[in-house]
C-alpha cells in the first residue's frame, strides 16, 4: 500500500468519470496516451517515495534556521527539489517551444500531488516556481522569457510571489513597497515584504521574486499597483548571473506547518539599489498577480486535499493491522481483540476521511480538466464555458478542501488515539501542514464574499446557469438510472436552497448585510457541489461491469450514501442564515464582546 498516492483512484477519475481519452484527441496532446500517462505517473512515484518521503519527519523537525544571513536547512531538500528538476518536471506543462513537455494540467496535478503528499515542505518551491513561471510566459517581455524562463522551467532557478508586507496583510491596497523609475527600464525598489514562501534558500542558484509595489505618482488603492520582476541576484545580457540585487533577508517567520518550506521578511534596497523591471502595464499588478494567484489557489485547495490524504492513507492502514477492544455484542473477555477498522465509529471517521479526501480530488481533478478544455478545446463556445466555471468554481476548489479535509485529518488523529497525538507518528504533522491552507492564497472568508459578491453574479449570473445546466444533467442521468432517488431528491432540494440564498442576498440593497454570512454561503455552496461530485462519481461507479462486486466500485456508492445521509443536510442551516439576511454578526459591537 502507498502513503502517499490510491492509483486505483486517479485511473478512475481520469478514465471513467472525466472521459480523459477525449481530450488527448486535441493536437496539443497527441503525443500522449493512458500507457505514456501511466509510466509518467509511476516515475513521479517513485521519486515522491524515494527523495520526498523519508526526508518529511526529519525535515519538520529541523526546519531552516538563519545563520549570517543566510538560510540553513538540511542537504535533503536541495538533493529531492534536484531529483524532481532532473525528471524535466519543472517545465513539463509548458510548451514544447519553452523547452517543456505539454503536459496536461490533469496529469501535472496527479503528478505534484504524489509530492505534496510526500513532503510538501519541498513540494512548495516547485509548486510556486511553476506558478512564477506561467505568470511570467502569459505577462512577460521576450527579454523577461529569454532571461528567466529557461533557468527556471529547467529548475536551476527558483520564483515567489511577493504580496504582503507587515503592516498591510490581505488589504493590498495599503502596501508601501516603491518602485521609482530610472529611465533606462530598471526601477529602484524600496519596502518590505512579510510571509514570503521560499523567499529566500541557497538551493538554487537564484531567485525570481514576483513584486507588487507602487509606482509614485500613480493611481491611490489596487488601482495604482504594479507588478515587478526582482531578481535575488541581478541577471546579465547573456543570462549569467551578476550582483546581489539588495533584497535581505531580515527574519524567518517560523509556522505550524509547512515547515520545511522558508517563509521570510525581506528588506527590498535598504542597502542599496534594489532593481527589477516592469511586467505588464503599468497600475496592471493586481490584474496579472491574480493569474499567479488563481492558479496557486486551485494548487492550495489540491495541496489541501494531498494533506487530508496523506492522514487517510496512514489511519486506514493503522486501523487495519490495530487490534483493540471487541464488538459491544461480545461479552466473553477471553474471545480475541479485533482490528479497530471493525468497530463502526471508526467506519464513519474512515468514511468521513473517505468522502472529504475523494470528493476534494474530484472536484480538483474536474478543475484541471476545465484548464485543459480553456487551453485547448477547437470550439470558442466550449473554450468560454470552462472558463465561466473555472472562475466560479475557484474560491471553493480552494476553500473546500481547506476546511473539509483539515477536518478530515482531525479525524486520522483521532483514529489513532493517543499514538495520533505524538510526534512518533505524522497524522499530527499533516494536520498542522494541512491547517495553513485556510489562510494560504486568500482566507476562507475571502473566498466567500469572492463567491458570493463576484462570481454567483457575474455576466448576469452565466456561470452560475452554466453549472446549474451541469448539476441538472447529472439529475437528469441518476432519474434514467435508477436506485439513486434519495440522493437525486436531496441534491435537488439543497440547490434549490442555494439558488433561494443567493437570489436573497443580490437582491439585498445593503452588501454589507448581504454579504454579512459569505462564509457559511461558501461552505454551504461547497458542500452542494461536493454533493453533485459525489453522485456523479457513484453513477459512474454503479454503471461499471460487476460494480456490486468490485469492492472499490462498491466503496465510491457506500460514500455517496454517506455524504448525502452525514453531511449534506448541514447546508439547510447554514443556508437558511443567509437567506433570512440575518445581521447578528454584523450587528456586533466591539464592546459586546467582553463588556469594554
Amino acid at each position: 500500500m502507498s502513503y502517499i498516492v490510491n492509483r486505483r483512484d486517479l485511473d478512475f477519475l481520469m478514465w471513467e468519470m472525466l472521459d480523459f481519452q477525449r481530450l488527448l484527441s486535441y493536437p496539443r496532446y497527441l503525443s500522449y496516451d493512458r500507457p505514456t500517462i501511466a509510466a509518467i505517473l509511476d516515475a513521479a512515484q517513485a521519486i515522491a517515495e524515494e527523495k520526498y518521503l523519508p526526508c518529511a519527519a526529519m525535515l519538520d523537525a529541523n526546519e531552516p534556521v538563519m545563520r549570517d544571513g543566510k538560510v540553513a536547512m538540511p542537504r535533503e531538500v536541495g538533493e529531492a527539489l534536484a531529483a524532481y528538476a532532473d525528471a524535466g518536471l519543472f517545465g513539463a506543462a509548458f510548451d514544447k517551444a519553452l523547452g517543456g513537455s505539454q503536459m496536461p494540467h490533469l496529469v501535472n496535478i496527479a503528478v505534484n500531488g504524489m509530492f505534496a503528499c510526500a513532503n510538501l515542505g519541498i513540494a512548495n518551491y516547485a509548486f510556486l516556481t511553476i506558478a512564477n513561471a506561467n505568470m511570467l510566459d502569459r505577462f512577460g517581455s521576450d527579454e523577461q522569457k529569454r532571461l528567466y524562463l529557461p533557468p527556471m522551467l529547467e529548475g536551476r532557478w527558483f520564483g515567489t510571489m511577493c504580496l504582503s508586507e507587515p503592516e498591510a496583510g490581505s488589504s493590498l491596497s495599503d502596501i508601501r513597497t516603491r518602485a521609482e523609475p530610472l529611465g533606462d527600464g530598471n526601477y529602484r525598489l524600496v519596502g518590505s515584504k512579510m510571509w514570503i514562501s521560499g523567499g529566500d534558500q541557497e538551493i538554487s542558484a537564484n531567485i525570481v521574486h514576483m513584486v507588487l509595489a507602487k509606482i509614485p505618482g500613480g493611481p491611490a488603492g489596487v488601482k495604482g499597483i504594479s507588478l515587478f520582476l526582482v531578481p535575488k541576484f541581478r541577471v546579465n545580457d547573456d543570462g549569467s548571473i551578476g550582483a546581489w540585487n539588495n533584497i535581505a533577508l531580515a527574519g524567518l517567520n517560523h509556522k505550524m506547518g509547512h515547515r520545511g518550506t522558508t517563509n521570510c521578511l525581506l528588506n527590498l534596497g535598504e542597502g542599496g539599489d534594489c532593481l527589477g523591471t516592469l511586467v505588464g502595464e503599468p497600475h496592471a499588478g493586481l490584474k496579472h498577480m491574480f493569474h499567479m494567484m488563481n492558479e496557486a489557489r486551485l494548487l492550495v485547495g489540491h495541496g489541501s486535499v494531498m494533506s487530508g490524504q496523506a492522514g487517510f492513507l496512514y489511519s486506514l492502514d493503522y486501523a487495519r493491522s490495530r487490534v483493540q477492544g471487541r464488538q459491544p455484542g461480545n461479552k466473553d473477555p477471553l474471545s480475541p481483540q479485533i482490528p479497530i477498522i471493525e468497530h463502526a465509529d471508526v467506519k464513519r471517521m474512515l468514511m468521513a476521511q473517505k468522502v472529504a479526501v475523494e470528493g476534494g480530488l474530484a472536484l480538483c481533478a474536474y478543475c484541471a480538466l476545465l484548464v485543459d478544455i480553456e487551453k485547448t478545446a477547437e470550439n470558442p463556445a466550449e473554450r468560454e464555458k470552462a472558463h465561466l466555471l473555472l472562475e466560479l468554481l475557484t474560491p471553493i476548489a480552494k476553500s473546500w478542501p481547506s476546511e473539509h479535509c483539515l477536518e478530515a485529518n482531525k479525524l486520522a488523529i483521532q483514529v489513532l488515539g493517543g499514538y495520533g497525538y505524538s510526534r512518533e507518528y505524522p497524522v499530527e504533522r499533516f494536520y498542522r501542514d494541512n491547517r495553513l491552507n485556510h489562510i494560504h492564497e486568500g482566507t476562507f472568508a475571502v473566498h466567500g464574499l469572492d463567491l458570493l459578491g463576484r462570481k454567483v453574479g457575474m455576466q448576469d449570473g452565466e456561470a452560475l446557469a452554466e453549472l446549474v445546466g451541469r448539476i441538472e444533467q447529472t439529475l437528469k442521468s441518476a432519474h434514467a438510472h435508477g436506485g439513486f432517488d434519495f440522493e437525486a431528491a436531496a441534491l435537488r432540494v439543497a440547490l434549490d436552497a442555494v439558488l433561494d440564498a443567493t437570489r436573497a442576498a443580490l437582491e439585498c440593497p445593503s452588501p454589507d448585510l448581504a454579504l454579512a454570512n459569505a462564509t457559511l454561503y461558501l461552505d454551504a455552496f461547497g458542500q452542494t457541489v461536493i454533493a453533485w461530485i459525489w453522485l456523479w462519481q457513484a453513477l459512474v461507479a454503479d454503471a461499471a461491469p460487476n460494480s456490486h462486486a468490485d469492492a472499490f466500485y462498491a466503496g465510491k456508492h457506500a460514500a455517496c450514501r454517506y455524504f448525502f445521509r452525514y453531511e449534506l443536510p448541514h447546508v439547510h442551516a447554514q443556508l437558511s442564515v443567509v437567506r433570512s439576511l440575518d445581521e447578528t454578526c454584523l450587528a456586533l459591537r466591539a464592546e459586546q464582546f467582553l463588556g469594554f
